[in-house]
């Protein structure tokens, strides 16, 4: 599966109840077996493993480990705020190409583009902030907020 979300991934996908059932038993518990899915929503573990493969084949889902960044080697993590001149897609394009940026956003209102990124250090973050992404035509300014602590981070919003 791309690392980065297409506009034809984006499409709303239209599941059924059982789809929806089984990606809310893995956002609560990615390591979940199939034949416990299987139970809780009335497939046999081979039909599961096969839904599940079509949901990660069709890009609505991917299975994941999640960390805290700061406690697995990147204890600098931020997010930026860029307003651009011109075309804020080629700028989202450059910066989505960055290793750094693990989450990035096209935004109406006061910034154009908003990335989360991941750094080793103050001198790995000043960086990618002003040599990397400052140095995309386009770019007008940036904004930085630096993550002091992670309090929540969550998946389990479930489907509609």
């Amino acid at each position: 599966m791309p690392d980065v979300v297409t506009r034809e991934r984006m499409a709303y996908a239209h599941l059924d109840d059982v789809s929806k059932a089984i990606i809310e038993q893995l956002q609560e518990d990615g390591r979940r077996p199939y034949a416990s899915i299987g139970k809780a929503v009335g497939l046999s573990e081979a039909a599961v493993r096969q839904r599940v493969q079509r949901l990660i084949e069709s890009g609505v889902m991917q299975i994941v480990a999640v960390t805290d960044p700061m406690q697995v080697g990147f204890p600098r993590a931020a997010m930026l705020g860029v307003r651009c001149d011109g075309d804020v897609e080629a700028v989202a394009e450059a910066m989505a190409a960055m290793t750094e940026v693990d989450y990035l956003v096209i935004t109406a209102g006061g910034y154009d583009i908003l990335a989360e990124v991941v750094c080793e250090d103050d001198d790995h973050l000043l960086e990618v902030v002003n040599r990397r992404v400052r140095a995309i035509p386009g770019v007008r300014n940036t904004e930085t907020f630096v993550y002091l602590k992670l309090r929540k981070q969550i998946y389990t919003w479930g489907t509609r």
